[in-house]
């Protein structure tokens, strides 16, 4: 879970980061040539901060994955040792029904 939060984290801080950049750059008071050879660069960068993104993104779904998939063995593996209780448990019910039965009524079959 915390896996899942710290990738949301620096997803949202890139994020929040090239937001940040550009809405800085925008009120710099720079000129205007000077604002758009930064933002140029900043606009060049983005495939990359996207790429990154993209990568971190796909490391936590496999995480979340492989994490998912260990949890349903563990419930799948339990709950199979519960359908096996329970059958077990049915069948020694079931005899000591039987038994009482022949206890009660030994005549009624001859």
């Amino acid at each position: 879970m915390s896996n899942n939060r710290s990738g949301v984290f620096f997803g949202g801080f890139f994020l929040g980061a090239t937001i940040g950049a550009i809405t800085g750059l925008l009120v710099a008071p720079r000129t205007g040539r000077e604002t758009r050879k930064i933002l140029q660069k900043s606009a060049n960068a983005i495939p990359d901060l996207a790429e990154d993104l993209s990568t971190s993104v796909q490391i936590q779904a496999d995480r979340i994955s492989a994490s998912a998939l260990r949890n349903w063995d563990d419930t799948l593996e339990k709950l199979q040792e519960a359908i096996a209780a329970g059958i077990d448990a049915s069948q020694q019910e079931s005899q000591t029904l039987k038994q009482q039965q022949a206890q009660k009524s030994p005549d009624s079959f001859s």
